[in-house]
């Protein structure tokens, strides 16, 4: 780690200036970065990783390149980066190695929600999910605030950089996006940051992503999760089965989250030889994010926020069953059981 590390934890955005001047410094110190969105990028990531990518080009980097892992799946998502022209490239590992700098944006962490190898240390971490020990260069962390995209446009508040319109449309649709449209862990910085892109956004073009249709196998899916859900008192459980459309769990999550009487939702669904784990919550009293870590970490990589969290289970002994029924059985009675268990516990 530099000797030079800046670590912000604060609760929202000032300061900024500060933290500018070891940012562009670093930056301007290089010619080439490698922006790594985290893995199935999401329009905060992704709108991040854009602002990140203009300010290391006004400064002189030569070549900054966005990569991302995973898969584009969510219709939104696949929106953004057709509408808006994103220019991502998938990760390798020699991606790492061909820049003189690799930037983390709305993630924090190799190998935690991202495919970079565990052990590679980045240059610079800009995220605002709740995580520790993060290591690199440059660090501005802030927890207080509700989308990763508010940091950035914070960041043009103070930069003699011309904020165009498919930037800051990218970065008004990624807030609203993150906060589902300032309904879920928005911040006075989210408001804030609207207020001050809203001028610059092309509001027709934000409303065109916004409405971005469900595909049918979207809807399929998330069919299967109304059928196969479990409430007990306020808490709901279901699951996808085995499933293709990853992004099926947060929206899932999210719809169910407005039934009558349902206080916390937790969603997950079988997707290669992986369980994926969404989960949210209203209850004041709850921490989704440690309940996650409580009943999943120890088998996988789970948590989050205090209303919404998620995390990867691999399949292990279940993933040796032939008959897939049998294991969607056996997996749905197994996790339903641990969940309730820790949310009561």
């Amino acid at each position: 780690m530099s000797s030079g590390t800046e670590v912000t934890h604060d609760s929202g955005l000032g300061q900024t200036e500060n933290r500018l001047d070891s940012l562009l410094q670093l930056l301007d110190d290089n010619n080439s970065l490698a922006i790594v969105c985290h893995d199935n990028p999401d329009p905060d990531t992704i709108s991040s990783a854009l602002a990140l990518s203009t300010i290391a080009d006004s400064v002189g980097v030569e070549e900054v390149t966005l990569y991302y892992g995973g898969e584009i799946t969510h219709q939104q998502n696949r929106a953004m980066v057709n509408v808006l022209d994103v220019d991502l490239h998938r990760f390798t590992e020699g991606c790492l190695r061909a820049s003189s700098l690799v930037a983390f944006v709305d993630h924090a962490k190799p190998g935690v929600n991202n495919s970079v190898p565990e052990g590679t240390t980045p240059d610079i971490v800009i995220d605002h999910h709740p995580v520790s020990e993060i290591d690199a260069r440059y660090i501005d962390h802030r927890v207080g605030v509700g989308a990763t995209a508010s940091i950035l446009a914070d960041y043009f508040t103070c930069l003699d950089i011309e904020l165009d319109t498919r930037l800051a449309t990218a970065l008004l649709f990624g807030i609203r996006r993150e906060t589902l449209a300032f309904t879920r862990s928005a911040t006075p910085a989210e408001y804030t940051s609207a207020r001050f892109l809203h001028p610059h956004a092309d509001i027709n073009l934000l409303r065109e992503l916004s409405d971005s249709l469900f595909t049918h196998e979207m809807l399929d899916s998330l069919g299967e999760t109304i059928q196969n859900r479990t409430v007990r008192g306020s808490y709901l459980v279901t699951h996808t089965g085995r499933t293709d459309e990853r992004d099926t769990l947060p929206q899932a999550a999210d719809y169910l989250l407005n039934l009558e009487g349902v206080t916390t939702t937790f969603v997950f669904g079988i997707i290669d030889d992986t369980v994926h784990l969404s989960a949210r919550t209203r209850d004041p009293r709850i921490h989704i994010g440690d309940v996650l870590i409580a009943a999943f970490d120890g088998f996988g990589s789970a948590g989050g926020h205090r209303d919404m969290a998620g995390g990867v289970v691999p399949l292990g002994v279940f993933g040796e069953l032939d008959d897939d029924d049998e294991l969607v059985a056996l997996l749905a009675d197994a996790l339903t059981e641990r969940f309730f268990d820790c949310i009561a516990a």
